[in-house]
């Protein structure tokens, strides 16, 4: 045990268990930070790009580059929130067209159980009509958990903390694209030559981990974007293209994805007597589910450099330990230890 284990090795385990404490506890309220330098990393080519064919100075490199970000997110934000409003205004018009059905609907099931209860005694019949209200107010409390005061309430009192936390965003990014070389610098002029040379290593790889990340979360949500479109111009076609945005968005949250948007539709089409629509709607949930389980730990393996069952497990064991962000940290936290093992920085080799 002492040829393997020893006072580096202790060392190195105990900073893995510091960079774990933090990533559990202080990464979840450091999101806005966390993503501007994710962002300024990813915007770094750029920046070099335009300082090397304008010979401009990284400042107004940055500020350029800062811009632009800005005008291309905030328009395709402009244009998502455009469509989803205008689908909104038509829906509302068509509120009453569908409280009209299923009132019908519920006019003929109510018409259907007295012709059929007519000739039973009158406890089967009660028991029926209890079942039923249940049932109906189980639907109702369903709708409910959705749509009522403290769901409103909570949403526009988180809008006040999204601003801030946008705005912080705002500002450590550019923040963080003016200093980033200096940082970069800082941290290298804190280390030896031959540790600067495994630590650069190590963030080549990362940096080919993160790109690879977000190159394979976009392939993936391609495919999730590809697969609604076509489904829904032949299911849907008045909502396709906005609705296949929606599940496009929403699909990059692990924990809900796509499912999240057509169950309550497929269910509301049921209710409302469309049967046909509504299963189509649910063979559509399911094959979307389908895809991103099985397509992505091999899309992010690929691009990662991780097998998709080392890729898979990490997601999963990331996800159960910290929630949402447990989904990126894990990969990344495999990553990290297999460059720093690459690198010579971790040495682990012994056999039982």
């Amino acid at each position: 045990m002492g040829k393997w284990f020893n006072k580096k090795l202790a060392t190195i385990l105990l900073v893995i268990a510091v960079l774990v404490l933090i990533s559990i506890y202080i990464l979840p309220i450091a999101v806005p930070l966390i993503l501007a330098l994710l962002t300024a990393i990813f915007l770094e080519p750029f920046v070099k790009f335009v300082q090397r064919r304008f010979k401009w100075e990284r400042k107004g490199a940055v500020i350029t580059v800062f811009i632009l970000f800005l005008v291309i997110a905030s328009g395709l934000v402009y244009w998502i929130i455009t469509q989803l409003v205008g689908q909104i205004i038509q829906f509302s018009k068509m509120v009453p067209e569908y409280t009209n059905s299923l009132s019908q609907m519920w006019g003929e099931v109510e018409a259907f159980f007295l012709r059929s209860t007519a000739e039973m005694p009158v406890e089967v019949v009660n028991s029926f009509e209890t079942e039923m209200i249940t049932f109906a107010e189980g639907i109702r409390d369903w709708i409910l958990t959705f749509v009522n005061y403290d769901t409103v309430t909570n949403l526009l009192t988180g809008i006040p903390s999204f601003l801030v936390s946008f705005i912080v965003f705002l500002i450590a990014l550019f923040l963080f694209m003016l200093d980033l070389m200096d940082l970069k610098g800082m941290l290298f002029n804190r280390l030896k030559e031959s540790t600067a040379e495994k630590v650069r290593f190590m963030s080549a790889r990362l940096n080919n981990v993160v790109f690879g990340f977000l190159k394979a979360q976009f392939l993936v949500s391609l495919i999730i974007f590809a697969v609604s479109l076509i489904a829904l111009l032949f299911i849907a076609p008045e909502y396709a293209l906005v609705m296949s945005l929606v599940i496009w968005i929403i699909d990059f949250i692990p924990i809900l994805g796509s499912i999240i948007v057509l169950t309550p539709w497929f269910i509301y089409m049921f209710i409302v007597g469309d049967i046909v629509q509504g299963t189509q709607l649910a063979i559509l949930a399911l094959v979307l589910l389908v895809i991103r389980r099985t397509v992505e730990p091999k899309v992010m393996g690929t691009q990662i450099g991780l097998s998709p069952l080392a890729t898979l497990i990490a997601m999963f064991i990331g996800l159960q330990l910290i929630g949402f962000l447990g989904f990126f940290i894990g990969p990344l936290l495999v990553i990290l230890f297999t460059s720093a093992r690459e690198a010579g920085i971790i040495k682990m080799e012994f056999k039982v």
